[in-house]
């Protein structure tokens, strides 16, 4: 058995859970329950061949804990998330944050310059220049997330393990190979542009596996809408995804094992 709110193994007859004091209710074992779906058999029960891990061993001999993550006898917890990236704005609006960052953080050092050149009132002046900059940059970025989603097949799908020590969010084989060769070709078009936000994009593109380390989280944010779970460290950025099913098993645990959360 495992307690509901942080994912801590317990004891059968146990009434509250050692790790998080949490009261342990009685679970049913009526046909198709989760208590009497312990078993993978392959990882093919999951689906078709493209949801598949890179590693077929992903979910094999593991304990199901929640509808659709498995506890494996490495005592890791594994699930698939496949969101749709036309109907979920969570990866547009990382990429829209990255593109206005690296520009207002340009646009930021030419105003200082401007101030120090020309003064602070001529400064001003250029702050509309920033606002048609957004409009057209979500335009471009719309675009190229457009080209993007119709590449990866409208699907956005990660492979995710977590333990006590922290958790690993891993995009699957198939995808991760398409991600690093648009990564490629957007560096060598900021490169022939001299576009330095364009080579930025391309190299964080071709990231497409990130750990966070529990100990070393600062703060965790939570979208049950999006599905999302940011996991935030003080210089990495992790986005774990969940199904509604999984998702309270999830953050709670997370939120359980950061012992360093800022308040």
């Amino acid at each position: 058995m495992f307690c509901e709110n942080c994912g801590a193994k317990i004891s059968e007859g146990m009434k509250f859970c050692e790790n998080c004091g949490a009261k342990i209710e009685p679970i049913e074992k009526t046909p198709g329950s989760i208590e009497e779906q312990k078993k993978y058999d392959t990882p093919a029960e999951l689906g078709n061949e493209e949801k598949r891990p890179s590693d077929k061993k992903f979910y094999e001999g593991g304990e199901r804990v929640s509808p659709n993550i498995v506890y494996g006898s490495d005592r890791k917890y594994r699930w698939v998330y496949e969101m749709s990236l036309l109907k979920n704005p969570t990866v547009f609006l990382l990429v829209w944050k990255i593109f206005f960052f690296i520009f207002l953080g340009i646009f930021a050092i030419m105003m200082i310059a401007d101030a120090v050149n020309w003064g602070f009132e001529d400064a001003l002046k250029n702050l509309p220049i920033l606002g048609y900059f957004v409009i057209g940059m979500t335009v471009v970025v719309g675009i190229g997330y457009l080209i993007y989603a119709a590449i990866m097949g409208g699907k956005y799908i990660v492979e995710f393990e977590m333990d006590e020590k922290g958790v690993n969010h891993r995009q699957i084989a198939s995808q991760a190979k398409k991600a690093k060769k648009i990564g490629q070709a957007t560096m060598i078009a900021g490169m022939a542009s001299g576009n330095l936000s364009t080579i930025g994009i391309g190299m964080n593109s071709q990231r497409t596996e990130m750990y966070s380390e529990f100990a070393r989280v600062k703060m965790v944010k939570a979208y049950p809408r999006r599905h999302v779970i940011k996991v935030n460290e003080t210089l990495g950025h992790n986005q774990v995804y969940a199904a509604p099913e999984d998702f309270e098993f999830v953050k709670n645990f997370i939120i359980s094992h950061c012992s360093n959360l800022k308040k």
